[in-house]
This record gives C-alpha cells, structure tokens and sequence, in this order.
C-alpha cells in the first residue's frame, strides 16, 4: 500500500547511489554537446534520467522478486522482504518511467525515444534473458550506453558521429564492468540461474573477453585525439591521461587473465568504475580548458 512506502524503501528500488551514478554520465555529456548550458533542460535530463534509471530498477526488481530471494547479495530488498507489495512498486514503476519519459520529451524527441528503448530493452530484454543466455549482457550493454550519448543529444539534438563515440565507449566498458562482478559473485548468481559469464563459467575464455574488452574500451576512448569524431575532441594531454587510466585498466584486466583470483575480479571492478569516471571528467575538463 502507498502508505508503506519510506525513504530507505525508495532508495532500495530505484538504487539510488548506482541509479544517481550512471546520470552522471548524462550530465556530463550534457556539458560536453552544449556551448550555452539551458538550465530548464538540464533539470529535465537530470530529474527525468533518475526517473528513467529508477523506473528500470523497479521493473527488474518486480520481475526478479523471487530469484532475489536466493542471492545473498539481493534477499534483503524490499521485493524479497515483502516490506513493499508487487503492486505498490509496479505502481512506482509505471508512474516513474511515464513522468521520466515526459520529462525527456520536453527536450526533444530523439531523447525520449532513446529513454522508452532503454526501458523496454532493460525491463523486457536483458531482464528475463539473464536466465537464459550469457548475451543478456551484450543486450544490457546497449541501454547501459544510452546515458552517455542521452546528455549529448539532449544537449545538440543530434545523434550523430559524437553521440555514438560516446556511446561506444560506455557500450564497451560495461563488458569488463559487469564481467568481473559476474566473475566474483558467480555462485550467488548460480544459485539463482543467472548466466553472467560469457562461457557460463570461470575460465580462462573469459578473463580473455574481458581483457579483449578492456582494450577496446581504451581504444575508443582514445579515437577524439585523431580529430575523427566531429566536435567531441581530446586534447594531447587528455589523451595522455586517457591512455594512462587505460594502462591501470588492461594491467587489471590482465591480473585477472593471469590467475582467476575473486580479489583480482573485485579490484577490476572497482578499477572500471574509476576509469569511466575519471575519463567522463578528462573530457570535460578538456573542453573547459
């Protein structure tokens, strides 16, 4: 019921830190498209890419709600607990992902087009396919990238050689990102059927896909240099600290190649999450200075 709803409840479903972190990206990319910052639109981008992020969060939640149940790291959320009924967060699903999509639209079309996609291909696609195939995680790759293209076309209302770069190197990252959390918490995620991994398993093909991976993500952060993707550029030092955070992220990736170890998995991850951070902030800086 409605009157059950708290904040710590709030903040379980919508996934609030991770849901604010990847809105960043969009803010920053934001920044990145606009030469004079519309501050209506920011807020729009801002406020309606948490609603998005939120709404997707619930939706895979309501549809996971007995699998959750099994995994260590998920039966505590309020699904699982019974702290919030079905209903109520469908109802917060629904609402969330109408106001969001609306918010987008009074940016422009093609924003909110690509938040709806991005609903439906987390919510309907990659969520159900996680039991089925490994290649759910190339189909959450492809919403999972929206964030970072969405503040440039929200910002330019164009999607084009900029907006995909931008989205290539999201798209890219998450491949080692969600990888290595597949790697350490493989048996949490095998007691619910998840198939994380793209050999279904812990081997040494897939610490070789994941620093395959790793390299392309260095790779296509470095392409603005080359004066080939339109107006989005790097300058000579940003490519130098570009390629630097890139080096730490393939000698991760390689660690974990070397000998499969959880610990290795883990300082992958938490390497993953700076590297795209840190890049995301070279870019701007880049272009402020």
């Amino acid at each position: 019921m409605l009157n059950t709803i708290t904040i710590p409840i709030i903040k379980e479903l919508t996934k609030f830190r991770l849901t604010v972190s990847v809105v960043f990206s969009s803010f920053i990319s934001y920044f990145l498209g606009s030469d004079i910052v519309d501050y209506t639109d920011l807020f729009l981008l801002t406020t309606g890419g948490i609603l998005i992020v939120s709404s997707s969060n619930i939706f895979n939640q309501i549809i996971e709600k007995d699998l959750d149940k099994l995994m260590i790291r998920t039966k505590n959320r309020p699904l699982p607990k019974n702290e919030i009924t079905k209903n109520t967060a469908l109802f917060l699903a629904i609402i969330t992902a109408l106001i969001g999509v609306l918010f987008m639209y009074l940016i422009n079309i093609k924003v909110a087009i690509l938040a709806a996609v991005s609903i439906f291909l987390y919510t309907a696609i990659y969520t159900p396919m996680k039991l089925i195939s490994p290649l759910a995680v190339f189909v959450g790759a492809i919403p999972g990238a929206f964030p970072f293209m969405i503040g440039w076309v929200a910002a330019t209302n164009d999607i084009g050689i900029e907006a995909i770069t931008l989205f290539l190197i999201q798209f890219f990252w998450q491949f080692p990102h969600f990888w290595s959390i597949g790697w350490e918490q493989s048996s949490d995620y095998e007691r619910a059927g998840f198939k994380m991994l793209p050999t279904g398993k812990k081997d040494k093909s897939t610490t070789a896909q994941i620093l395959f991976y790793s390299i392309w993500v260095v790779l296509v952060s470095v392409i603005p240099f080359f004066g080939v993707t339109g107006n989005l550029e790097l300058s000579f030092f940003g490519l130098i600290f570009v390629s630097l955070l890139g080096l730490v992220l393939i000698y991760k990736s390689y660690k974990l190649f070397l000998d499969g170890k959880n610990e290795n998995a883990k300082k992958l991850m938490i390497t993953s999450v700076l590297y795209l951070t840190f890049v995301q902030l070279i870019y701007l800086f880049d272009k402020i200075f």
